[in-house]
């Protein structure tokens, strides 16, 4: 049986803490605050691709659309607006819009509309 560190000392001056919460590995500064990662554009060949989804779900299907080629803030306007579309809910993880319900023939016409090169992806 191991024995119990008596002092921070004993720990060998590790210590975790979040308090301060997540912070950017570039500039250091809070998520929230960071302004080096909304301007930039992610990586890609700038294809916005449409698929339909439902592993992890629940066996709820969602529309996710990746690699758009815009920054984080374009990416939460075309977001909202592709929601509103569709006139369901849905949300932006890592760059990839999730739109709740199976409507990638629609997204395809409304990404094209509004100048994005779209392709659909998967079965």
């Amino acid at each position: 049986m191991a024995k119990k560190a008596a002092s921070f000392a004993a720990l060998g001056g590790l210590v975790f803490s979040t308090d301060a919460g997540r912070h950017c590995p570039d500039c250091r500064q809070p998520v929230d605050a960071c302004t080096c990662k909304q301007s930039l554009i992610p990586e890609g060949d700038g294809i916005a691709r449409v698929r339909r989804e439902s592993k992890g779900r629940g066996g709820k299907t969602v529309t996710t659309i990746s690699g758009v080629p815009l920054p984080e803030d374009g990416l939460k306007d075309l977001a909202k607006t592709l929601k509103q579309r569709c006139g369901t809910g849905g949300s932006l993880k890592d760059g990839v819009i999730e739109i709740q319900g199976d409507h990638v023939e629609l997204l395809l016409v409304e990404l094209v509309k509004q100048g994005f090169k779209a392709k659909k992806s998967g079965g």
